[in-house]
C-alpha cells in the first residue's frame, strides 16, 4: 500500500490495522507498527497518548468506516435489501480472497484479542453498533419496517463475522457466497 500521501496520524492507523490483522493484538509490537508505518517513537505518543490501546481503537474505527465504504457500495445500488447482502457478501469474498484468508475479522482481531479491559468491550460494542445501524438504514431504505431493518442487519453481522471465520478455517470464499442463499430461505 502506498502511504506517501497519507498523514503521520493515518500511516500509524492503517498500518496497524493491517498488522493487528494479521498477527493479532498481542502479536504485534509497537516497533514493528512504527518500522512498518516508517515514523518515529514520539510520533505514536504525538497521536495516541494511551499508545498501543488508544492506536488499536483509532484502527478499528478506521476499519468500520472502511467496512461502511463496502455496505454502501453494495445496498447503494440495490434494488432491496437481499440484493444488497448478496453482493456484499461477494465483495467480502472478494476481499477474502485479496487477504488470502490468512486474516481474521478486522475488528474482531483488534478488540476482542486486545487486553481484556472494559473499555475494549465497550469501544467493540459501539463499532459493532455503527455498523448494526448502518446496515438497518439501508435496509429502512431500500423499504424494510424499522425493526425488522435492524434485525436484518443484526442477522446480516452474525453471518458475516461467522461466514469470514468458517470461510477462513475452511480456507475458502465460496462459503461467504453461499450465505445469502441460506439467509433468506
Amino acid at each position: 500500500m502506498d502511504m506517501t500521501d497519507f498523514t503521520t496520524r493515518d500511516r500509524l492507523i492503517t498500518t496497524a490495522a493491517m498488522l493487528f490483522r494479521q498477527k493479532g493484538y498481542h502479536g504485534t509490537g509497537l516497533t514493528e507498527v512504527l518500522d512498518a508505518a516508517r515514523v518515529p517513537k514520539g510520533s505514536l505518543y504525538h497521536h495516541f497518548p494511551d499508545g498501543k490501546a488508544d492506536l488499536a481503537r483509532a484502527a478499528a474505527d478506521w476499519t468500520a468506516v472502511e467496512i461502511m465504504k463496502i455496505m454502501d457500495a453494495s445496498f447503494g445500488p440495490a434494488a432491496n435489501f437481499n440484493r444488497g447482502a448478496t453482493t456484499l457478501f461477494y465483495k467480502v469474498a472478494k476481499l477474502f480472497d485479496i487477504t488470502q484468508a490468512a486474516n481474521a475479522c478486522p475488528i474482531s482481531a483488534l478488540l476482542f484479542d486486545g487486553p481484556e479491559s472494559d473499555g475494549f468491550r465497550a469501544h467493540a460494542e459501539a463499532v459493532f453498533a455503527r455498523l448494526t445501524g448502518h446496515v438497518a438504514a439501508h435496509a429502512v431504505r431500500l423499504g424494510l419496517p424499522e425493526p425488522d431493518a435492524v434485525g436484518q442487519a443484526e442477522t446480516l453481522l452474525i453471518m458475516l463475522e461467522g461466514g469470514w471465520t468458517l470461510a477462513r478455517a475452511k480456507r475458502s470464499s465460496d462459503l461467504l457466497r453461499r450465505v445469502p442463499g441460506r439467509m433468506y430461505q
